[in-house]
């Protein structure tokens, strides 16, 4: 359970998200979800690490927090003026949530409903992010880009300090219609970034596709993102003209960094540890020549958890993509017979593994259009997809391997599947196509129950655990015995005189039942029938 302070916050959502960034954090604060670190850390070998201790060391989710540093420094020596905020857009679902204002579960809905419906934005003068604004020679060190306190990420195998949670903006040099995308920006100079924009020779990240149009004039994005933003939001989002660019930008944006990037030429960018869990190796990206740095008057510097999952970056993908895969396999495929959708994010970065929970008795025929339609969603998405019967948590590795073990025939259960596009990370590997994997791991059989003490014993014995004050215990599924299918009210007699101490009555019975001629593994089926398994 949460603890108090971070609990209350369930009560008290807003009915739209807050439109400023500062709001939120005091928000997170007031609510027990916000760390404050007031001591010095160095923000090229300490921050990212600190932070990262809470994905790494075993805190439970709902213990994820914020970290807010108020005295950051670097390994020169140098004390930064701006403080840094970490994990505070998703360290956990309860920090997306009061971000968005909604319940946790009502996310995925959420989104969708403003992709479809979006609210366009408003433009306001004077804005907030432009309350002080750097240009010409303020950009030259010790000035611009070194006065962002900018950590290193990945201590040991990053190149440069990186921006991270970067909302960059481009406009479409035909249309006029502005795109919006989170990529990394490596620190180069004071004044000169280099961005990578997710450059893909069949699809791309809107603004590689604008970067081409201006290199080519060709190729269209249509949608401007700020739309759907004011949508989440329940009212337009504010936007203000660019200092030097012709750009809209959020009014209420804690730093702007304006530039220009030339088509016409790349630089060396990167190593850098990447989303996928993997250290992207150098590669040609897109200098961006800095014309302004605006920003508030007492601006907060965000920084996101990314890397290796779980982290920041997962928890919003998650919180997200599981309940759209839900829909698509329920709604639109129309399988009714699917619970969950859980998506395996601890190292695998969410996409290459996905569970499926499906009702006992799902046709067979169900469960493979399940598994095919998680499969081909998105190409880079279900490159191993995995159907547990509802007895299974599908969250639990050790529940699905259990599964895994006693429920397939993967001679009949394992499909494997040619021609996918390769999961993100795999750029280093053979430039050759990717297959996938599709299991059927339901039960597909009557089978003997879970030997665990059923739910009444077992919860007995916690409440007497708990009366002890014993270690405090971290309860995994599954925690009881149940049925399976393979049980007679015959057996359920003997096991109800076992625990009452009538085991002699069942002696008497099975005396009178001796029979010769039989061996051990003779199965004692007689002419019961099967009952409902117990829980």
């Amino acid at each position: 359970m949460l603890d108090q302070p971070a609990a209350s916050h369930r009560a008290r959502l807003r009915d739209r998200p807050r439109l400023d960034f500062q709001d939120h954090l005091a928000d997170l604060e007031a609510n027990g979800l916000l760390v404050r670190i007031d001591r010095p850390i160095n923000k090229d070998t300490e921050l990212h690490p600190l932070v990262r201790w809470q994905f790494l060391g075993g805190v439970p989710e709902d213990k994820r927090r914020a970290f807010l540093f108020t005295h950051v420094t670097d390994s020169k020596g140098r004390r930064y003026d701006i403080p840094v905020v970490v994990g505070a857009l998703a360290a956990s679902p309860d920090i997306y949530a009061m971000g968005m204002g909604q319940e946790v579960k009502d996310i995925g809905e959420a989104w969708m409903r403003a992709i479809a419906n979006p609210i366009a934005p408003i433009a306001v003068s004077a804005p907030r992010c432009q309350e002080v604004v750097l240009t010409g020679d303020d950009l030259k060190a010790p000035g611009g880009l070194a006065r962002l306190p900018v950590p290193v990420s990945t201590p040991g195998f990053d190149s440069a300090p990186y921006l991270t949670a970067t909302l960059c903006v481009t406009r479409d040099p035909d249309s006029g219609i502005q795109n919006m995308g989170t990529y990394r920006a490596a620190l180069k100079a004071a004044d000169r970034l280099v961005v990578r924009m997710v450059a893909r020779e069949a699809s791309g990240a809107g603004g590689y596709l604008h970067w081409l149009k201006y290199r080519k004039r060709k190729l269209a994005i249509d949608m401007d993102e700020l739309g759907v933003a004011g949508a989440l939001a329940g009212a337009p989002i504010e936007i203000a003209k660019s200092a030097t660019i012709d750009l809209d930008v959020p009014a209420s944006a804690e730093i702007v960094i304006e530039g220009l990037i030339d088509p016409e030429k790349l630089e060396p960018e990167a190593p850098f540890g990447e989303s996928n869990g993997y250290v992207a190796l150098e590669a040609y990206n897109m200098p961006m020549r800095v014309t302004a740095i605006t920003h508030k008057r007492a601006p907060v510097f965000t920084s996101i958890i990314s890397q290796v999952t779980p982290s920041e970056s997962s928890v919003v993908k998650k919180v997200a993509y599981e309940p759209l895969f839900l829909s698509h396999l329920r709604d639109r495929l129309g399988i009714k017979g699917v619970r969950r959708v859980v998506m395996h994010e601890r190292l695998t970065n969410l996409r290459p593994v996905i569970f499926l929970q499906l009702a006992e008795g799902t046709p067979r025929s169900e469960v493979w259009r399940a598994l095919h339609g998680a499969a081909t969603l998105q190409s880079n998405c279900g490159k191993i997809v995995i159907a547990v019967s509802e007895d299974i948590d599908p969250a639990s590795m050790d529940a699905v391997l259990w599964s895994l073990a006693y429920r397939t025939n993967p001679i009949e259960d394992v499909h494997l599947v040619p021609h996918r596009g390769g999961v993100q990370g795999a750029q280093y590997g053979p430039k050759t196509t990717d297959s996938g994997m599709l299991v059927d791991a339901t039960r597909k059989y009557p089978m003997a129950p879970l030997a665990l003490p059923t739910r009444e014993y077992m919860e007995h014995a916690r409440a007497l655990w708990e009366e002890l004050d014993l270690y405090p215990l971290n309860v995994q599924s599954p925690w009881h015995g149940y049925g399976l299918g393979d049980w007679t009210d015959r057996w359920e007699t003997f096991a109800r005189r076992a625990a009452t101490g009538d085991w002699e009555l069942t002696g008497n019975e099975t005396l009178a039942r001796q029979r010769g001629g039989l061996t051990p593994e003779t199965p004692a089926r007689f002419d019961d029938k099967p009952k409902k398994p117990p829980d």
